[in-house]
């Protein structure tokens, strides 16, 4: 036997792994663009989150029909990679089916419960085909998903439904060669989906068979290879961030906004208060709030990665449903877009951050952030915990203490409250009046 289709895999086989490597460098480089935090409180409480929420995918649920079509592409992408662990092993040594003689007549029960998981994805895939391109869901067709975030979503669902077709072609040329007894090849105890197609092939010659099932089977490895690589390019990327993404989650109530450790620190000293970090004077002062990437932390720019962009934030965002232009879901993908844009730029020998760009202003408007309300919907929204506020938090507060750019109305308020200690202009003294009056009224 020719020993040519082993060296062929092993050739792609290391060739997608090298690819793969250098773009998870990448990616692992731009996330680590962002400013050290710390999340490894609460161990049982993160490795819970992560549970129930990454791999129980416990918020999807609130909207049932895409949650029970998504449920089944997630529980079909998990079994059917241990038929993937077998193609491998075939590939490498040569060999077809290679588990067969060790699981004996289970075998077939695999092969039939992998074919029902196909189909499963065929019509989960087809029916979000038709959600996104026919039905027209309001949330998938905003101004920030025209272009290239419509392709890559729908092309993800057709080269699943092509992947699919592959398994089934494979099976059903298969067993055709069994039932002729053709060499090499293992005759199962029937397999329903595959046997339903198998007359489109009963005519062919089995060097014709042969062809197409060894098409199908290379078809299908190659292309879930490329897959492998093509998801760390797409949306698709939560497939394997939702979990560290889920593991370190703000386990802070979500009303707690997180003060500015740069504010802190000169309070404390002003106070004489003990410092964390000691009481040195710092020879730069750190930027307040964020300007750029590199001004949010590593978790912020790891949710920008993990999103999926399926727009239930924006779909909750009460400033986005009354018309303002803040999106969250375009906040995330405008975070990630920098961070592929200053990593291109450093991986070129370029400027990178010092490209005269920044998050804010070339990416994200101040319009934008200002129609925030910070009622954290999109927070509890997000299937994955993602937390896009406190990006908006943060820009807001580069644009309010480094820029002292916002609104005449909300300048009035901070001075109201630095001076008189709420956002009205009248003295802490008077604060109760009203009371006072009510209680005058009443004694009338």
């Amino acid at each position: 036997m020719s020993i040519l289709p082993q060296i062929a895999f092993l050739l792609i086989f290391a060739l997608a792994g090298f690819f793969l490597y250098k773009r998870v460098s990448f990616l692992k480089r731009n996330i680590m663009l962002g400013k050290g935090e710390t999340r490894n409180d609460q161990p049982e409480e993160r490795w819970k989150t992560m549970l129930l929420v990454a791999l129980g995918q416990k918020k999807m649920f609130k909207r049932i029909i895409p949650a029970f079509l998504h449920l089944l592409i997630y529980v079909a992408f998990v079994i059917i990679n241990l038929e993937v662990l077998e193609f491998i092993i075939d590939g490498i040594t040569g060999s077809h089916r290679i588990f067969a003689p060790f699981l004996g007549s289970f075998y077939g029960v695999a092969m039939n419960i992998f074919e029902f998981l196909a189909i499963a994805v065929l019509v989960s895939c087809v029916a979000f085909l038709i959600r996104r391109n026919v039905m027209k869901v309001e949330r998938f067709n905003k101004p920030e998903m025209k272009g290239w975030p419509a392709m890559d979503a729908n092309l993800i669902l057709v080269i699943e439904i092509i992947l699919m077709f592959a398994i089934l072609t494979m099976n059903a040329t298969d067993q055709i060669l069994a039932t002729r007894g053709v060499e090499g090849y293992t005759l199962l105890n029937g397999l329903f989906f595959s046997d339903m197609i198998q007359p489109l092939f009963l005519n062919m010659g089995d060097g014709t068979l042969v062809a197409v099932e060894r098409f199908a089977w290379w078809f299908h490895i190659v292309g879930i290879l490329a897959f492998a690589i093509y998801v760390t390019y797409s949306k698709h990327l939560h497939i394997f961030l939702a979990f560290p993404n889920t593991w370190y989650s703000n386990l802070k109530p979500k009303g707690e906004i997180q003060n500015m450790p740069e504010v802190t620190k000169e309070v404390n000293m002003m106070l004489g208060m003990p410092v964390e970090g000691g009481d040195e004077t710092p020879a730069e002062i750190g930027r307040f709030g964020a300007k750029d990437v590199n001004d949010l932390s590593w978790v912020n720019i790891m949710n920008a990665y993990s999103c999926t962009e399926c727009g239930r934030c924006t779909s909750e965002c009460p400033a986005n449903l009354t018309g303002k232009k803040l999106s969250p879901r375009k906040i995330m993908m405008d975070v990630r877009d920098r961070a592929e844009e200053v990593g291109k730029s450093i991986d070129l020998g370029g400027p990178g951050l010092e490209d005269g760009k920044s998050l804010l202003g070339d990416y994200i408007t101040k319009e934008e952030i200002n129609a925030c309300t910070s009622c954290n919907a999109c927070v509890e929204a997000c299937p994955v915990n993602i937390d896009p506020l406190s990006i908006i938090l943060q820009m807001r507060r580069y644009v309010a203490m480094e820029e002292s750019g916002t609104p005449a109305q909300w300048n009035a308020m901070f001075q109201n409250m630095e001076t008189s200690f709420s956002p009205w202009k009248f003295a802490p003294t008077d604060r109760f009046n009203w009371a006072d009056q009510l209680k005058n009224e009443e004694t009338k």
